[in-house]
């Protein structure tokens, strides 16, 4: 049997990691015929099928299972070692992956990104915001961004951001209609905008003063799940959100939104990088690095 090759193998990896023969051809900028060609053919070399098809979903059958668990050591290492060879360029070079909360992504290193590209022509960026905890390493990313308390003990961490707090926020057509809360049991009788994390769990809001801690489980009428929305509903004047601060500053500033219960936010860490202990810091993801601690000052 003749061996399968390494673009083949890439190829089946994709496909397992994304679903979709589709997705994975657009990662590759391969065809999706080119793709579906070459897992057929690693198929008939191996004499198994890898995935199980539908018109709607795409799954790995156990042979897969098993071919995806024995060859994803040595594709990283593979990668690893392709990714050593910017050391020898005299720039840092290659796509950096990053899987970041969509608050560190705005906040932290979208005000950075440009002046990496403009300092290394050599070097493209991929953000991939994701309010839900991913394993960076099986979803093929170089690093992390989260609070520092989040970010799994067995990572190298940096902290890349400055202290942060949370505050609460509503519009002044929400104000003209409820008074405003002085404590946060108040809040139980007002409309909340209410927030459903990627798992499944619904956000109890906190709260801390002079060491005295409180977490409340708003009422509201609207749930969601991405912080974009929470804060439009807020302008709306649907409800009270809880959000950064840094992410309202403008709308404070502009009196689209108005603070309240300041003295009871809730201090959160800082942003905090991160990557495995065992995988060496890339040329090019040292160059970020250095200019996220240059920006944090």
């Amino acid at each position: 049997m003749p061996p399968a090759n390494l673009s083949q193998l890439s190829a089946f990896t994709c496909v397992a990691r994304l679903g979709s023969f589709k997705k994975a051809g657009a990662e590759l900028s391969l065809s999706t015929s080119a793709i579906s060609h070459a897992i057929r053919t690693l198929e008939e070399r191996l004499g198994v099928s890898l995935f199980n098809r539908t018109t709607r979903s795409v799954a790995l059958t156990d042979a897969g299972h098993h071919l995806l668990g024995r060859i994803k050591p040595a594709l990283r290492d593979v990668g690893d070692a392709l990714a050593e060879m910017n050391d020898f360029r005299e720039r840092p070079a290659g796509t950096l992956r990053i899987n970041t909360s969509r608050g560190a992504g705005q906040l932290v290193l979208m005000p950075v990104v440009p002046r990496l590209l403009a300092l290394y022509p050599d070097i493209s960026v991929e953000l991939v915001d994701n309010e839900g905890m991913v394993d960076i390493v099986a979803e093929g990313f170089d690093a992390g961004v989260r609070f520092l308390d989040a970010v799994p003990e067995d990572m190298v961490g940096v902290q890349i951001g400055g202290p942060q707090r949370f505050v609460v926020v509503g519009s002044p057509a929400y104000f003209s209609r409820y008074a405003a809360p002085h404590h946060p049991d108040d809040l139980l009788a007002h409309e909340c905008i209410r927030y459903r994390f990627p798992s499944g769990r619904i956000y109890k809001w906190d709260f801390e003063k002079e060491g005295v801690h409180r977490e409340i489980d708003v009422p509201g009428r609207v749930m969601l799940g991405d912080p974009t929305m929470e804060l439009q509903a807020a302008l709306a004047g649907v409800g009270l959100a809880i959000t950064l601060e840094s992410v309202v500053q403008g709308d404070i500033a502009a009196g689209r939104l108005i603070p309240v219960l300041e003295d009871w936010s809730m201090p959160v860490s800082t942003f905090t990088l991160y990557y495995p202990q065992q995988r060496r810091l890339t040329p090019a993801l040292r160059a970020f690095v250095d200019l996220l601690r240059e920006a944090r000052g």
